[in-house]
């Protein structure tokens, strides 16, 4: 067990590094100069801000210096805010995008698992074609959608807030919106992998051996079934605590998506380049994190691990 977490470990410090030499490169392979500003800026006022953001160095030499910074944590100072550094805006927004994508986790692994486990006993009947009818427009449909239907016909009967953020109200349209695909997601993973555990010998032996319906389902079907939806956990739970841009944006919460359109609409690349490098950490930690629950649930990953 401990050769098969210290293997992930090391994968996943190749994959941040990785995913950090990839950030720095491409953002200067971007044409176009991060110091353009409007106006004809003297050129002692253009000289200073290369030293200041270490432009005036081989890329090589700023390549190691980013290196340094970020093993620090350290994601330098932004581009176009004279009053915050990129770490500043990321402690600021990413606590408010976790909060927002932790609720709609939550709500997906509450209705996910229950949708699939709902057409899988009920398979070619009418629960299963309605979970399914759900599962196929929480796909297909994007989120963007998702939300601006819920303010149209939800928030504007002033059953709940429009925008904004600070109660938890106006915490649960978002959540919804955001959370559709994820839970679709999990309800067909679901369905699928207990369709395959409600055929096996040892479903049929408990239920011959006088085991209730309810006790079989949950001690054998839901546990077996639920781990594939482990294997994705890390993905979806990484990208709903970075927070959907594009719903924080419709909803206009103050999140770290903000923060990420912003810093491309004002080409302000160390922001850029920090929420990248961010979300990059985030989710290989969280596929990490999945890596190693995925052995204590099913042990037998242990010996494919250890050997492989």
């Amino acid at each position: 067990m401990l050769k098969y977490i210290s293997k992930r470990i090391g994968m996943s410090i190749f994959t941040i590094f990785f995913i950090i030499t990839l950030t720095f490169f491409l953002m200067h392979a971007v044409p176009g100069n991060p110091l353009q500003r409007e106006g004809k800026m003297p050129a002692s006022v253009y000289k200073n801000l290369e030293i200041k953001y270490g432009l005036d160095k081989p890329i090589s030499q700023q390549y190691l210096i980013y290196i340094k910074n970020v093993l620090k944590f350290d994601f330098g100072d932004s581009m176009k805010s004279k009053t915050e550094t990129v770490n500043q805006m990321i402690s600021r927004g990413f606590p408010v995008s976790a909060r927002l994508g932790f609720q709609a986790l939550i709500l997906a692994l509450i209705v996910g698992p229950l949708l699939g486990s709902l057409a899988a006993l009920y398979q070619n009947k009418a629960p299963d074609y309605i979970a399914m009818i759900f599962a196929i427009i929480g796909i297909s449909v994007p989120s963007f959608i998702m939300g601006t239907l819920l303010i149209q016909y939800i928030a504007k009967g002033g059953l709940l807030p429009v925008s904004g953020w600070g109660t938890f109200k106006h915490s649960i349209l978002p959540s919804i919106a955001l959370s559709l695909m994820p839970t679709a997601q999990i309800a067909r993973l679901m369905r699928s992998s207990m369709l395959e555990v409600l055929g096996q010998d040892y479903m049929k032996t408990a239920k011959s051996k006088g085991i209730s319906k309810a006790a079989v389902l949950i001690k054998h079907g839901v546990r077996n079934s639920i781990l594939p939806i482990v294997s994705v956990l890390g993905t979806i739970t990484a990208d709903l605590l970075m927070g959907s841009f594009v719903i924080e944006k419709i909803f206009g919460i103050p999140g770290l998506g903000r923060f990420f359109v912003n810093s491309i609409t004002n080409r302000d690349y160390t922001l850029i380049m920090g929420t990248t490098v961010f979300y990059g950490m985030v989710l290989v930690t969280m596929i990490l994190l999945v890596d190693i629950a995925y052995v204590l649930i099913d042990p037998r990953i242990k010996l494919t691990g250890g050997d492989n």
